[in-house]
């Protein structure tokens, strides 16, 4: 049992780094959609990573048309701010896929038309000036959720 957490056009290495660790230490898979916004070979990626790297399984798509047929039709959830649904609210099943923005910008709107009836949001205070949680913060958060209902596989 895993889920697949995604990036799309992820921009920070930091926060990459960080999202790295954690699906190594979940046994989650990482997928990233490219462009990405710094080099593989960044230091600030390796080292948010540390030395968890040959412990994640990762893989890269050119573009996210690559990534839709690749996974071909499987479970989608994307993560936005422009939802009503929580993500506590949706019930997360094996090998799906729990897709985030880039930092700055989120996931274009084709993405949210064609994922529609699968957005989730983390709740946040009404408030102009905080928009977004940081990317690595929010992956946690979600990825927590689903890999709980999931009974927290092969995990100790």
């Amino acid at each position: 049992m895993s889920i697949n957490i995604v990036l799309f056009e992820p921009e920070i290495p930091q926060n990459t780094g960080n999202i790295a660790r954690t699906c190594a230490a979940t046994g989650s898979n990482l997928h990233l959609i490219k462009p990405l916004g710094f080099s593989v070979s960044d230091k600030h990626l390796k080292r948010a990573g540390l030395d968890y790297w040959d412990l994640v399984n990762i893989t890269y798509y050119d573009n996210f048309e690559e990534f839709k047929k690749t996974i071909n039709n499987k479970n989608v959830f994307i993560a936005t701010t422009k939802e009503s649904r929580f993500y506590t609210d949706i019930k997360y099943t094996d090998e799906c896929y729990i897709m985030f923005g880039k930092e700055t910008k989120g996931l274009p709107d084709y993405i949210h038309k064609e994922f529609l009836d699968t957005r989730i949001k983390i709740p946040m205070i009404d408030n102009v000036h905080a928009r977004s949680l940081n990317l690595a913060n929010s992956v946690n958060i979600v990825m927590y959720e689903a890999l709980r209902q999931l009974g927290f596989p092969d995990m100790i």
